[in-house]
């Protein structure tokens, strides 16, 4: 029997690291890579590339619900935040399963205002947050984000006018100390399958350099195992944190499978096959057995000779690797 996947935001690093990790099992799956653009960096890991809107644009599902009825389709791994969203919020009508925490989850998670106020509401740990317009003062140093972004992209640290941002930003305070972005896969019964930890340094909004630390798991692991006493993550989730004097403090935090997921995979927490096997397979997953070591990020380039770009799909094109 051949499975049928499919992976959403193939062009970015994220789903790139899924169809790599998925390529990797010893599973007959054919694999269908969706994008809002035809060509893309992830085209060549696809057996086939279909083109589709934006999540929010009000024909994604039932473009999707076509492909997924015309392709027989088993399974959807989202890799953005907003098509976790919307496929969780319409998983009776997508016609598969999907990989996504359930709406609640995944609409708080879309909004970092809108997950500080959920945590503070219930004593979770959160770094402080504050729309631009009840920000008066108070902080040393501060950050400014956009409340819906999606990875380290258009952030200020210490601007001279925080009262210039609308509403659509928010307000943290800087947080002195290391960065580390911990996964845990959390199993579909409620229960915490394992987690990983890394000390990372970022370029550009992605990670370019990560290395495993366990110092912290016991802490973290009472922290996710407080969360879920109210909020109902599944699958692979993301929680990004600093590591401050008043100890360790989340700023953010992905329910979905995260851009670190083929460096994961290496040190043994494969939550991309955690996923295939309790969605797909319908089994218990394989134990985590996270080994320590550092990962660096390289640009990986796709050459297709004598191929316009408009004639690129997927696997099956003529390519090499350099």
């Amino acid at each position: 029997m051949k499975y049928k996947i499919i992976v959403t935001g193939i062009g970015g690093v994220v789903g790139q690291g899924i169809l790599r990790n998925i390529r990797a099992l010893k599973i007959p799956i054919e694999l269908i890579g969706v994008n809002i653009t035809g060509v893309s960096a992830g085209n060549y890991l696809c057996d086939k590339v279909i083109k589709v809107p934006y999540a929010y644009d009000p024909e994604y599902i039932s473009t999707i619900q076509t492909i997924v009825a015309k392709e027989k389709v088993d399974l959807i791994i989202p890799s953005t935040d907003y098509e976790s969203y919307y496929l969780a919020a319409h998983q009776t009508e997508i016609g598969c399963a999907v990989a996504a925490s359930p709406a609640e989850v995944t609409k708080m998670c879309l909004d970092k205002y809108t997950n500080y106020q959920g945590f503070k509401k219930f004593g979770l740990p959160f770094a402080e947050s504050f729309l631009p317009s009840e920000y008066t003062g108070g902080f040393d140093k501060i950050v400014v984000k956009p409340r819906e972004g999606r990875g380290s992209r258009n952030i200020y640290v210490n601007p001279k006018s925080p009262e210039q941002f609308d509403d659509s930003y928010l307000i943290q305070p800087y947080l002195e100390g290391d960065e580390i972005t911990t996964t845990y896969y959390i199993r579909q019964d409620n229960s915490i399958h394992g987690l990983i930890t890394f000390v990372r340094e970022l370029e550009l909004g992605n990670t370019a350099k990560a290395e495993v630390v366990t110092t912290y798991d016991d802490t973290l692991l009472n922290m996710m195992e407080n969360i879920l006493k109210y909020y109902p993550f599944r699958g692979s989730v993301n929680l990004q944190s600093r590591i401050t004097p008043n100890g360790i403090i989340p700023f953010e935090i992905n329910c979905r499978i995260s851009g670190t997921n083929s460096v994961r995979s290496q040190f043994g927490f494969k939550d991309v096959q955690y996923t295939i096997q309790e969605l797909l397979l319908k089994e218990a997953p394989e134990t985590p057995a996270v080994t320590k070591g550092t990962a660096l990020r390289v640009i990986l380039d796709i050459i297709y000779p004598d191929r316009k770009a408009v004639d690129i799909n997927n696997n099956t094109d003529q390519f090499y690797i350099n």
